[in-house]
């Protein structure tokens, strides 16, 4: 069966969604709850596969923002041999889980 999706960039990422996709994007500064409004690159429904290229770039995804939160803790850790210099550092990345609620095409 064919679904409609769509391929979004936000934070310098690109992702390939789905109705009703759950994902983890880098932070966003909408509150918790609130709808935002993503510009898709391209899209694709059932009922018409064959678009033009303007048609497919000027399709809206509205999702909901669900929570924020902080991802998994990354360990950077750098040495050089036999000179005794250790370093360690570690990085929580901040992220905004959306959930995606239609796809748009105009």
């Amino acid at each position: 069966m064919f679904t409609m999706y769509a391929i979004i960039e936000t934070g310098g990422k690109q992702y390939w969604i789905v109705p009703g996709e759950i994902l983890q994007i880098e932070k966003l500064s909408a509150s918790q709850g609130d709808e935002v409004t993503f510009n898709a690159l391209w899209s694709a429904s059932p009922e018409d596969t064959k678009q033009t290229q303007e048609k497919k770039s000027s399709a809206k995804v509205v999702a909901q923002v669900l929570r924020h939160l902080r991802g998994k803790k990354i360990i950077v850790f750098r040495k050089k041999p036999k000179k005794a210099y250790e370093k360690s550092r570690g990085h929580r990345q901040e992220l905004t889980e959306i959930q995606i609620k239609d796809i748009q095409l105009s």
